[in-house]
């Protein structure tokens, strides 16, 4: 008897990334250069519960490397908590009952933080899988950099770049907030590429007399134009003490009355801080008596063409996986490890975030040229 032929199913979970359909031709093709088959599920897990499928071959993954996007779409359903007809409901055995209906050996999922956890509830569930980590935010545990990194990064940078220009001519403030919730991987980079006068992160809260200080200091320099790079997630230290209070009352609730109070109260602390790049500007603008514009730059971060540097990462992961797939050696992510590639139990990614280290040498690079960092 012949031996029988691995059938691999694939999704793309969370928001979308570029790099992404780099790597499902990496899966893709080295899977059938091992002589599998690959079958790719629509919209994230929805697809998967749906049965919203589409036969990835050679004609399929053709021409979909420089793509932006994901040709399979995407969604941010979670397996244990999906909207079914107005209700949410646990869909975790129609998945599993769909994985066996269609002959999967092994699910590879591509998301960012909280695809490696739902990867990780499938897996508990009784699913051979491997996912790949991607996400513009650079934040996923335990690898060295994600797909959709390296381009977001050439995106904001250009930005940067741009508005050099106009804040030089008219002599003001422009305040960029650029992507990164709770991590400032992007912001770092991008400022300390784009030349920014000040640098503003979530794991260091900010002192916005000591950023005016700066941006006055420069003025009487001469220089009557300053660029802040604030990331989505950064924040005061008084607002950053008040986040910490209710994370701590969070984690010291008895009771489910307990949680909920304090899950409502930081949800309601979240929709405030929504606006509060506007509220630095206009700060700042007081504190300095320059004119203050804001740029958000959004969701152009996550679109287009991916970089050469992500193309080449998503190929890299996806071929390893590939080869995993063949060892059935299953459970883990692939993270990027220098040039080469390691297969991570998902329990040592799940629920954990790589965020910026107050010492890292990026940070300490900022400070020698004389970036502001808000502290």
């Amino acid at each position: 008897m012949g031996t029988k032929t691995k059938r691999i199913g694939i999704l793309t979970a969370g928001g979308d990334s570029p790099g992404l359909n780099a790597a499902i031709r990496g899966v893709g093709k080295a899977a059938l250069n091992h002589g599998m088959e690959l079958v790719g599920f629509r919209d994230g897990f929805r697809g998967l519960v749906e049965n919203r499928r589409l036969k990835l071959d050679k004609s399929t993954l053709a021409g979909i490397l420089t793509v932006g996007g994901t040709i399979l779409g995407t969604s941010r359903d979670k397996p244990h908590r999906m909207l079914i007809d107005g209700r949410t409901r646990d869909m975790t055995d129609v998945i599993r009952e769909n994985y066996k209906k269609w002959g999967l050996d092994c699910l590879v999922c591509l998301g960012g933080g909280g695809t490696q956890k739902n990867a990780l509830r499938l897996k508990q569930a009784g699913l051979n899988i491997i996912s790949l980590p991607k996400t513009i935010d650079n934040d996923v545990a335990m690898t060295d950099a994600t797909f959709g990194y390296a381009t977001a990064l050439d995106i904001a940078t250009e930005t940067l770049d741009r508005l050099h220009s106009t804040a030089h001519s008219h002599h003001r403030i422009i305040v960029a907030e650029i992507m990164g919730h709770r991590a400032g991987w992007l912001t770092l980079g991008a400022g300390i590429a784009g030349g920014a006068d000040v640098i503003l992160i979530p794991e260091i809260p900010y002192n916005v007399a000591k950023i005016a200080e700066a941006i006055r200091r420069r003025s009487r320099r001469g220089t009557n134009f300053s660029i802040v790079a604030v990331a989505e997630g950064a924040m005061s230290r008084d607002d950053a003490r008040a986040f910490a209070a209710a994370d701590d009352k969070l984690e010291r609730a008895r009771n489910q009355a307990e949680k909920k109070a304090a899950k409502l109260a930081l949800l309601e602390m979240d929709l405030r801080h929504q606006g509060n790049t506007l509220r630095l500007a206009k700060q700042l603008e007081a504190l300095t008596h320059l004119e203050s514009r804001v740029t958000i730059l959004g969701y152009v971060q996550r679109g287009g063409t991916p970089s050469a540097a992500d193309r080449i990462l998503a190929t890299r992961l996806g071929s390893a996986c590939a080869d995993l797939i063949a060892e059935e050696h299953y459970g883990v992510m692939v993270a990027a490890r220098g040039d080469g590639t390691e297969a991570v139990p998902l329990e040592r990614v799940a629920g954990k975030r790589k965020i910026v280290p107050p010492d890292h040498s990026w940070v300490q690079t900022a400070r020698l040229v004389g970036t502001c960092l808000g502290d």
